[in-house]
């Protein structure tokens, strides 16, 4: 009899906390603040990036979804409008275009597409991600978490670059983690072809975001194009497919996550705040988490590191030779 009520408490106590947390965690929008803006998020079928969509939507922003595959992004892009409801012309907008960070090619077609057919671009929110999957490759020959996670959204960045400085004022918003602490950029082994550790390589190319984003920075000073990284804390999305929880732990695990993860919409407040705000204008090269700033670990700040690793991804995506 202890044991049953022991987990009626747990679930009683974890639904209390939960109602808690989620009260005060999402932003107050201001309807038709993002009205005649365009907005590019990448990974926006799922979790964070189909929140963030949703929301700028609200916002009468026009959305631009960078989905690999199409047909799931279809189909959310049918839900978000069906959730956001109608609007009218010039009231929002949401588009699909076909986006895989694991292929350059896709990366450069895209880009090609967006160049074509934009006019201008407002914001561009680096939101997909790999997560500690088994070792594998793109189809360019990179480790996944690093080619997705830094290098295909290193070459779309560049490749957006002149659209996003003749739309000033603009913004780049990427996407982080805080388990960045965890890693480190080792340049003899980029490609992990040495060795590969899948909870390592994923927090490699979290900080590889950080460094990027604050030398990113330093080179649009000026210009009036901004960029801030972002960590969403530990969010119950699908991102953790990869992971193995055995099976008896699954009810447990299911518990604690509604408890005590944030969801899809409190783990993308971050992203709006730092693509809509008006208290964010003009600020860049900084890190934020729950729409504050945050203090880095120095290996973060390096500014020495953030120019090599600049400089060897340009030669790894084939922006220089």
């Amino acid at each position: 009899a202890a044991l049953p009520a022991l987990a009626l408490g747990a679930g009683l106590l974890a639904a209390a906390w939960r109602w808690l947390r989620g009260a005060a965690r999402t932003l107050t929008l201001t309807a038709g603040s993002m009205r005649g803006k365009t907005v590019i998020i990448t990974g926006a079928n799922s979790g964070l990036g189909r929140a963030a969509a949703a929301e700028l939507l609200r916002m009468r922003a026009r959305v631009i979804m960078g989905c690999r595959d199409r047909a799931r992004a279809e189909r959310a892009a049918r839900e978000i409008r069906a959730e956001v409801g109608e609007r009218a012309e010039g009231e929002g907008e949401l588009v699909v275009r076909e986006l895989d960070l694991a292929s350059l090619r896709s990366v450069r077609a895209f880009c090609h597409r967006v160049l074509q057919e934009e006019s201008r671009l407002d914001v561009l929110i680096n939101n997909a991600g790999v997560f500690q999957c088994p070792y594998m490759k793109t189809e360019d020959g990179f480790e996944m978490q690093f080619g997705v996670n830094h290098l295909g959204h290193f070459l779309l960045t560049n490749l957006l670059l002149g659209l996003l400085k003749s739309s000033a004022p603009s913004r780049v918003v990427v996407v982080s983690s805080k388990l960045y602490k965890y890693g480190e950029i080792n340049f003899e082994d980029l490609n992990s072809e040495i060795s590969y550790n899948k909870s390592f390589c994923y927090s490699r190319s979290k900080l590889a975001n950080i460094l990027f984003a604050r030398e990113l920075a330093r080179r649009l000073e000026g210009t009036g194009v901004t960029v801030n990284s972002l960590h969403p804390g530990i969010v119950r999305t699908n991102l953790g497919r990869h992971v193995n929880i055995p099976l008896l732990a699954k009810p447990l695990f299911n518990l604690v996550s509604w408890a005590f993860f944030k969801t899809p919409l409190e783990g993308a407040q971050t992203s709006i705040y730092l693509a809509s705000s008006p208290d964010v204008e003009g600020v860049t090269g900084k890190y934020f988490g729950d729409c504050k700033e945050e203090e880095l670990l120095p290996k973060a700040m390096d500014d020495l590191v953030a120019r090599k690793l600049w400089d060897i991804s340009e030669v790894m995506v084939g922006l220089l030779k």
